[in-house]
C-alpha cells in the first residue's frame, strides 16, 4: 500500500514537472490552471488527473480532439517510478527524503534542455539549496566547485562550442550531488554516454557533424547512474 501511495505522489509530482518543462523557457509563472497548447481551453481537473486522464481521453484534448504528446504521460510514469526506485534504494532515511526533492529538479532540467538546449539557472539554484540543506559541508561545496572549473576550462578551450555555461553551472549541483570521489566517474560516463548517442544520430542522418547536442541530458542521466548504481 505505501509503494502505491509513494508512486501516485510521483506521478503528482510528474504532473507539475511537465508544468515547469512547458512554462520556465516561456518565462510564464508556474501557477494557475493548465491550458490546451492548441485551442487554449482549460483543463479541468478531471482531465489533469496524472497518467489515468491521457488514458481515458485517448491522448486526445476533450474540447479540440487534438492529440496530447506521450511527453506528459511519459514524464509522469518516470517521475513515479523513480519515486519508487529512490525508495526501494535507500528505504527510510534521509538520503531517501533528499533524492525526492531532488529528482523533480533533475527530470525538469533533463527534458528542458533536451528540448530547448537550456538549463534554466532557477532550478540549478534549487537544487543546490536543496542539497546544502540536506548535507552542508565544505568538501560537498569543493567537489561543486571543482566540478564546475573542469567544465569551465572545457568551455573556454572548446570556445562554448564544446560545453554551454548552463552544463558549467549545473556542474555545481551535479559535483556536490556525486562527492569528491564520484566526479571523474560522473564526467566518464556522461561523455560515454553522450558519445555514442552523438554517434548513433550521426550514423542515422538524424543531425550532422556539425549539429549542437544538449549536454545536459547526459550529466543528469550519468549522475542517476552514478549515485543510485556507484558506477
Amino acid at each position: 500500500m505505501f509503494l502505491l501511495i509513494l508512486f501516485i505522489l510521483g506521478l503528482t509530482f510528474g504532473s507539475f514537472i511537465n508544468v515547469l518543462i512547458w512554462r520556465i523557457p516561456k518565462g510564464l509563472s508556474i501557477g494557475g490552471r493548465s491550458v490546451c497548447r492548441k485551442c487554449k481551453s482549460k483543463i479541468s481537473w478531471f482531465d489533469n488527473i496524472p497518467l489515468l486522464s491521457f488514458i481515458t481521453l485517448c491522448g486526445k484534448c476533450r474540447n479540440c480532439k487534438s492529440k496530447i504528446s506521450l511527453r506528459y504521460p511519459l514524464v509522469e510514469f518516470l517521475t513515479g517510478m523513480m519515486f519508487l526506485f529512490v525508495y526501494l534504494k535507500f528505504g527510510y532515511s534521509a538520503q531517501t527524503l533528499f533524492f525526492l526533492f531532488l529528482s523533480p529538479i533533475l527530470i525538469s532540467i533533463f527534458f528542458i534542455d533536451l528540448d530547448q538546449q537550456i538549463i534554466p539557472d532557477e532550478l540549478v539554484f534549487a537544487g543546490i539549496i536543496i542539497t546544502l540543506l540536506f548535507n552542508f559541508s565544505f568538501s560537498i561545496l569543493f567537489s561543486g566547485l571543482l566540478s564546475s572549473f573542469l567544465l569551465l576550462v572545457l568551455h573556454l578551450i572548446t570556445k562554448g562550442k564544446g560545453m554551454g555555461l548552463g552544463d558549467v553551472k549545473f556542474a555545481i549541483l551535479g559535483g556536490m550531488v556525486v562527492g569528491l570521489t564520484n566526479i571523474f566517474s560522473w564526467f566518464f560516463i556522461a561523455f560515454l554516454t553522450g558519445a555514442i548517442v552523438g554517434c548513433i544520430l550521426i550514423l542515422t542522418r538524424k543531425y550532422g557533424l556539425k549539429s549542437k547536442i544538449a549536454f545536459g541530458p547526459f550529466l543528469v542521466l550519468a549522475l542517476f547512474l552514478t549515485i543510485f548504481f556507484r558506477l
